[in-house]
């Protein structure tokens, strides 16, 4: 069973996302350090959703129109919020001199937003943990907190691996600026179409 749920989870973690996308662009734009900063910020935004699943809050989205839309369309404006900061900001690829510099905490909080914004998640787990753990089971919420807690882990690594592998091609990319140039609207038109799907989503 406990193989099943990873296998499940790695799938759904490794498809790439909103999550994945921001820590791969501060990969590229700001390397190795700071690509863990945003997977670790990806993986926190993580715990209200568990938590949600876990106190049967998710059940919420999942049957409430009104908060889901709500939730949903707060999501999809902050992922378009993300994408035209990413267009207008040209010290995003830049050289190290040139790049304005980027506090822990304020990339800790976009990840975390960019994935507290997403209402699919909740109801992803919300859909996953029952499959796993029954109700039947005395030590149901242990066991989904376990769950939870191994999905965060996968959630962080898989993330780092993308951020660091970003980090190990930015010298190439910093070196040439046409091609930095098409990289940053190349992301910022991602986070518009992921604003875009999130925005038409159904539950």
């Amino acid at each position: 069973m406990y193989l099943e749920f990873i296998l499940t989870s790695l799938i759904v973690i490794a498809t790439p996302g909103t999550g994945a996308l921001y820590t791969v662009v501060m990969g590229l734009s700001h390397g190795k350090a700071t690509s863990l900063v945003a997977a670790g910020g990806c993986t926190l935004g993580i715990v209200p959703h568990m938590i949600a699943a876990i106190l049967g809050l998710a059940a919420v989205l999942v049957t409430n129109d009104t908060a889901f839309q709500i939730v949903k369309l707060a999501g999809a404006g902050y992922l378009l919020y993300m994408a035209i900061s990413i267009w207008r900001d040209a010290s995003l690829f830049s050289p190290e001199r040139d790049r304005q510099q980027r506090s822990a905490v304020g990339i800790i909080r976009h990840a975390v937003l960019i994935n507290l914004f997403n209402p699919k998640l909740s109801i992803f787990f919300f859909a996953l943990l029952p499959q796993f753990v029954t109700a039947q089971d005395e030590h149901a919420v242990l066991r989904m907190t376990e769950y939870s807690l191994a999905f965060m882990v996968m959630t962080f690594v898989v993330f780092a691996l993308y951020g660091l592998f970003a980090a190990t091609a930015r010298d190439k990319v910093l070196s040439r600026p046409k091609l930095m140039l098409w990289i940053r609207k190349s992301f910022a038109a991602a986070f518009v179409t992921l604003g875009l799907k999130l925005a038409l989503a159904e539950r």
